[in-house]
């Protein structure tokens, strides 16, 4: 009696416990990580260059390293990011600035996804250029540069201080886009 007493007591334990789970497992959904930068606040580039614009306040200048008058990098150290400006004077070579400028853009073609250029004209200001969304695991997520096709030439890079992953810095690039875009649109030549 003992023995049949703890055989269903034994035998309703396991089946208690193969059954109370019930239902299938499913794993939990990927979680997006949301990324919010504060609104871009512009303010007037003060430069001893041929040309001036605006920047977002979040960005601080350094110097570039190869010390050439007017490279300027606009460090980002929220977004772990840098724009990387260069600025040439034209003496005939605009033909040799715009295919460096193109050529640099397709050394990310290996590891994107896509390019996608959109052109910046802006006649009245005597301002020309082209901007190069670079989507993908590529180092640069952005390229572009300006002219006025007479006397200046800006070229532009941004890059990030991590490993590319184009899903993780999405948010990051598309703010700094932006900020590319901002530059293109408010950039003026001094004589």
């Amino acid at each position: 009696m003992r023995k049949s007493r703890l055989y269903i007591f034994l035998t309703s334990i396991i089946i208690g416990v193969l059954y109370s789970c019930g239902g299938e497992t499913l794993p939990k959904p990927k979680a997006m990580l949301r990324l919010s930068y504060p609104s871009p606040k512009y303010e007037k580039a003060l430069l001893d260059c041929s040309y001036s614009f605006e920047k977002n306040s979040l960005a601080s200048f350094q110097k570039a390293r190869n010390k050439k008058a007017c490279w300027y990098n606009l460090e980002y150290p929220q977004l772990k990011a840098t724009i990387y400006l260069s600025y040439y004077d034209i003496d005939k070579n605009l033909d040799s600035l715009l295919r460096d400028a193109q050529n640099l853009t397709q050394e990310h073609f290996i590891k994107a996804d896509a390019i996608q250029p959109k052109d910046f004209v802006y006649p009245e200001k005597k301002v020309y250029g082209r901007i190069y969304e670079v989507s993908g695991n590529a180092a640069s997520s952005c390229q572009f540069y300006l002219t006025d096709s007479v006397q200046h030439f800006v070229s532009g890079s941004v890059y990030f201080k991590v490993k590319p992953n184009y899903d993780s810095i999405l948010p990051a690039a598309k703010y700094l886009r932006n900020d590319v875009i901002h530059f293109m649109e408010t950039v003026q030549w001094k004589e």
